[in-house]
């Protein structure tokens, strides 16, 4: 199966892709596409400058996306975009949070039964 037939069976869904092909992108462009991501999120579109900044590997551009995420409450897509980054400060510091809230949860259901 080629790529081309693979991703027509996930027409629709959202997904992620991860390749380990690289295509090449001089420091010119990488430069322009960062600043236009940075631009995106400056004025709000959240989803255009991230996707902007998975492809140039901004590893800034991706933690400031990943603290957006947390201050929404949406944990889990900015635990995925701190390890993206790799921000591995902030990524272990909630990955320490979500294992207290589960370890409480656990507890929690001990009681109860």
């Amino acid at each position: 199966m080629n790529t081309a037939e693979l991703l027509e069976r996930f027409k629709g869904e959202e997904f992620f892709l991860k390749s380990c092909e690289k295509r090449p992108m001089d420091s010119t462009q990488k430069a322009h596409l960062n600043r236009k991501g940075n631009m995106l999120f400056n004025q709000g579109d959240i989803e255009s400058a991230r996707r902007i900044f998975i492809t140039t590997g901004y590893s800034d551009g991706l933690s400031r996306i990943g603290d957006y995420y947390r201050s929404k409450g949406r944990v889990i897509d900015a635990l995925r975009m701190y390890w993206i980054a790799p921000d591995k400060k902030k990524s272990n510091e909630l990955i320490m949070e979500l294992s207290f809230m589960v370890k409480s949860l656990i507890h929690e259901g001990d009681s109860d039964g």
